[in-house]
């Protein structure tokens, strides 16, 4: 894996985001610039979290970087360190990919273990199957569901709305955060954060319902 610059002084930090948030179109994109060179060893950092999964280290960096420049875009500096709150974002993008990938994932085998009995015995998912045929078709119906769902999340919302429903109801790392948290996250009111919500979700619903 490449070098990465040493990390900003806090005095640096300070002054290149006040040049960002200040200074004209060329100085705001230079700072710009610094700030992600200089932080990209955070994002290397946060991506080592995650080397066990099925993606090369190198895309995780990559897909970790956009979540630093989002940081940067929409960093207070009367909010904390950058580097607290860009840790956040890192981590919301790397597992928002993660989570993707995993919506598109492989076939699952009928023969495929799942785990062990009482008895420690192996138990795969065509013993489930031929155990509980009742609640077969009740759990693919469910499963179809989700699985529509999670393609109109894609199709129907825009991406901010989209970012309010996956934080809200933690569909990237299994946490949900209040409107009153993803309002002071994204910089904008709880009561706002609650209208996009209830956009998206109504969205959602007559999209579902017109599939149905």
């Amino acid at each position: 894996m490449k070098t990465f610059q040493q990390p900003l002084s806090t005095a640096e930090e300070a002054h290149y985001i006040q040049v960002l948030q200040q200074g004209n179109n060329e100085e705001a994109a230079k700072a710009r610039e610094i700030l992600i060179e200089r932080n990209l060893r955070l994002v290397a950092h946060i991506a080592k979290k995650y080397q066990n999964v099925d993606e090369d280290m190198e895309d995780l960096i990559s897909i970790g970087t956009i979540g630093l420049i989002k940081a940067i875009s929409s960093f207070d500096a009367g909010k904390g360190k950058l580097s607290t709150y860009a840790s956040r974002c890192i981590d919301n993008e790397l597992l928002m990919l993660l989570r993707s990938k995993k919506k598109s994932s492989r076939e699952v085998s009928l023969f495929e273990p799942i785990g062990t009995d009482k008895e420690g015995n192996e138990i795969n998912l065509l013993d489930i199957i031929e155990h509980e045929q009742e609640d077969v078709t009740e759990q693919m119906e469910l499963c179809d569901n989700i699985k529509k769902m999670a393609g109109l999340l894609d199709k129907v919302l825009t991406d901010r709305e989209r970012e309010i429903i996956f934080l809200r109801y933690g569909l990237a790392t299994g946490k949900e955060v209040t409107q009153r948290e993803i309002g002071e996250l994204l910089h904008i009111s709880r009561s706002y954060v609650s209208r996009i919500e209830k956009k998206a979700l109504l969205k959602l619903q007559a999209e579902f319902k017109e599939k149905e």
